[in-house]
């Protein structure tokens, strides 16, 4: 089911500096944050006396200007107030949280005529820099990819979605941590959760991905493996930076995180 799109945000005025005028960032942000163990939604937790998701916002705003869609859900009518009291946006409702290839497919109908890649962030990855994504569209036009993933290399991953290997050594698809044999869980080259696609294979390769896992939810890494039967291109980028990509799931990422951002 398609899900629908509302138009509100305030226009803040500020020249922006457009990356690519067919590019679109999605940033995901629906989700309820259970393990945070609050009331209030994971993206509107503090970081640096900022809502979390505040710090994703200006980054993609830096590279998409005004072409950036919210998928929202989790006390959504809050977070559209808080982001639109700064960034003029396009918000896409997820009625119910079924994964995170749900939470594209209800952006999609936002997507403007004039978009040829599809930028992904995580609404709970807020140190990301806007220069790491901008080399991440680069690599992936050109090198004519078809999907482009931003991996990262831990000495723990646990909790990642390891990046599996084809036999010519590269992508063959993503493998959730719920969802890993014991020889995947060794891995330690994990996903993002960040991604550039072209728009018409996200688009396809949405239509085709189905919940048969663990969770029982529609993952968006299945595109990978999606794109690997089909003989599309997929390209891996290493953020060489592994902070950058820290997402926060827990009261104490959150305060990882804002150790971070006080390093000097």
């Amino acid at each position: 089911m398609i899900c629908p799109l509302f138009f509100e945000g305030i226009r803040t005025g500020v020249a922006m500096n457009k990356f690519n005028d067919s590019v679109v960032i999605v940033i995901l942000a629906a989700g309820k944050g259970t393990r945070m163990k609050s009331d209030k939604a994971k993206v509107l937790h503090h970081v640096s006396d900022r809502p979390m998701i505040m710090h994703v916002v200006n980054t993609a705003v830096e590279i998409a200007g005004k072409d950036i869609i919210i998928v929202i859900g989790c006390q959504a009518e809050k977070v559209r107030e808080v982001v639109s009291a700064e960034a003029d946006v396009i918000f896409a409702l997820q009625k119910e949280q079924k994964g995170t290839g749900h939470a594209v497919k209800c952006a999609l109908p936002g997507l403007p005529q004039n978009c040829r890649y599809v930028v992904i962030l995580s609404g709970d990855v807020p140190l990301i820099r806007a220069s790491t994504i901008r080399k991440l569209i680069s690599d992936h036009v050109d090198q004519e990819n078809d999907i482009t993933v931003l991996g990262v290399s831990l000495e723990n991953p646990f909790g990642y979605g390891r990046i599996i290997s084809n036999s010519c050594g590269g992508v063959a698809k993503i493998v959730e941590e719920a969802d890993a044999n014991e020889s995947e869980k060794t891995i330690n080259t994990v996903n993002s959760g960040i991604y550039c696609v072209n728009k018409n294979f996200l688009e396809n390769s949405l239509s085709k991905i189905r919940s048969n896992n663990n969770q029982n939810e529609i993952y968006l890494t299945d595109i990978v493996e999606i794109a690997h039967q089909l003989g599309k291109k997929i390209g891996l980028m290493i953020c060489m930076d592994q902070r950058e990509v820290m997402g926060v799931n827990t009261a104490q990422d959150l305060l990882n995180v804002e150790a971070v951002l006080m390093e000097p």
